[in-house]
């Protein structure tokens, strides 16, 4: 399970740096081997690939109602490997999809992790959290 938040910076050519905590777990995982594709709200989803297979076969047997959210989520896919030194490249048509410039956010969500731009992860939770909070919340105690 993936957790916690990371603030960290593409470099020139667009590669990420996978923080040393998360490099073992997806070696031990997926031998390095991972997906990157979109999300709905702006920002890529990052998966071990034995998860990005379990996720697609879900997404490839939706109906075709659903036919144009099948595309985002399969026609953007990207199969990358963590290199020698923990780091992933990040295509140019995804980043220019997500927004994502130099400074971003990567987000552990359990089994997969959410990437940011900086600025956008803040101003939306930001927002977030001057709104109320989602009812499936408050029976939950803190």
């Amino acid at each position: 399970m993936f957790q916690g938040a990371s603030a960290l910076n593409l470099d020139g050519k667009g590669r990420l740096s996978v923080p040393a905590r998360h490099r073992e777990v997806l070696a031990a995982l997926c031998g390095g081997q991972v997906t990157f594709t979109r999300h709905p709200h702006g920002c890529l989803m990052l998966f071990p690939r034995p998860e990005w297979e379990k996720f697609r076969e879900r997404i490839a047997g939706l109906p075709m109602s659903a036919q144009w959210w099948k595309r985002i989520f399969l026609g953007n896919a990207m199969d990358v490997e963590l290199d020698g030194t923990g780091r992933v490249l990040v295509s140019p048509e995804l980043r220019a999809a997500a927004g994502l410039e130099r400074q971003v956010i990567l987000i552990g969500m359990g089994r997969h992790f959410e990437l940011w731009d900086k600025a956008n992860y803040e101003a939306k939770e930001a927002q977030a959290l001057q709104g109320e909070m989602p009812d499936v919340f408050k029976e939950l105690s803190f």
